[in-house]
C-alpha cells in the first residue's frame, strides 16, 4: 500500500490535471508505478524538462487517467500490485480511444519472455531498472519523434482491390467488412501494403513495427503472419513468403 506521501502527490495532480512545467512543453507523460521513491525521481527530472507530468500508482488508475486525459507517452511498470502493467498495456492498445498512445515499460525483469510479451501486445519501448535520468529521457524523447514521424506517414488510407486500411481510425476494410486485427497484426498488414511488391526481411519487419533493436524472434514474425493470412481468408494469399528473403504483398 502506498504511503501519505504518494497519495497526496496524485490527489494534488488529480485536482489540478497535468501539471504545467516551466517550459509549458506540449507533451503529456502518464507515469505509473508503485514505489514512492522512484515516482518522485521521474516526476521531477521529466518536468525539470518541460514535460507535463502525472503519476499513479495502480494499474486500475492508470486505465483510468489515460482514458480520462489520453497523455502523449506512458511510462508504466510491469510490476503492479492487483492489474498488472502487461495487463494494463493490452487494455490500452485494445481500446481504440487510447491505443495511438505509445507505451514505455519499465521492468526490474530481466528475462526476455516479459519484454517480448510486452512489445507484442503492442508497447513501443522498455527500459530496465535500475535506469539513469539521462537515459530515461533520451528514451522518452525517442519514442515521441518515432511516433510523431509515423502519425504523419500513416495518414493516407491504403486501397488495394477489396481491402482498405485506414490508419488514423487504425481500421482495415475486408469487402465492406471490418476485420478485428491485433495492433501488431494492423501494423504489420500497414508495412507490407504500403509498398506491394517489395520483399522485406524479418528483421526489417519488426524494425518497422516495433522499432529499431527489440529482441523479437524471426519466429514470432512467422506467427504473426500467419495469424493475419487466416484473418484476411481468401485473401491470405497477397502475402507472400520470399524464400531466403522474409514476405512481400502481392502486387
Amino acid at each position: 500500500m502506498p504511503n501519505t506521501a504518494v497519495v497526496s502527490m496524485t490527489r494534488r495532480e488529480r485536482s489540478g490535471g497535468f501539471a504545467e512545467s516551466m517550459h509549458m512543453a506540449t507533451e503529456r507523460v502518464l507515469v505509473v508505478d508503485d514505489e514512492e521513491d522512484l515516482l518522485e525521481l521521474i516526476r521531477y527530472n521529466l518536468s525539470k524538462e518541460g514535460y507535463q507530468v502525472r503519476c499513479v500508482y495502480t494499474g486500475e488508475m492508470a486505465i483510468r487517467e489515460a482514458k480520462r486525459h489520453l497523455p502523449d507517452l506512458i511510462l508504466l511498470d510491469l510490476l503492479l500490485p492487483m492489474v498488472d502493467g502487461l495487463s494494463v498495456c493490452k487494455i490500452l492498445k485494445n481500446d481504440p480511444q487510447t491505443q495511438h498512445i505509445p507505451i514505455v515499460m519499465v521492468t526490474a525483469k530481466t528475462e526476455e519472455a516479459d519484454v517480448v510479451s510486452g512489445l507484442e501486445l503492442g508497447a513501443d519501448d522498455y527500459i530496465t531498472k535500475p535506469f539513469s535520468p539521462r537515459v530515461l529521457l533520451a528514451r522518452i524523447r525517442a519514442v515521441l519523434r518515432r511516433h510523431l514521424k509515423q502519425s504523419m506517414d500513416d495518414s493516407s488510407t491504403i486501397k488495394i482491390r477489396e481491402l482498405v486500411i485506414h490508419p488514423g481510425r487504425h481500421e482495415v476494410l475486408l469487402r465492406g467488412r471490418p476485420l478485428d486485427l491485433t495492433f501488431t497484426e494492423f501494423r504489420l498488414l500497414q508495412f507490407l501494403a504500403r509498398k506491394p511488391g517489395w520483399a522485406f526481411s524479418r528483421s526489417q519487419i519488426v524494425d518497422a513495427v516495433k522499432g529499431e533493436d527489440y529482441p523479437v524472434t524471426e519466429r514470432s514474425v512467422d506467427v504473426q503472419v500467419a495469424g493475419l493470412r487466416k484473418k484476411l481468408a481468401d485473401l491470405g494469399s497477397y502475402i507472400e513468403t520470399v524464400r531466403g528473403v522474409g514476405y512481400r504483398f502481392r502486387e
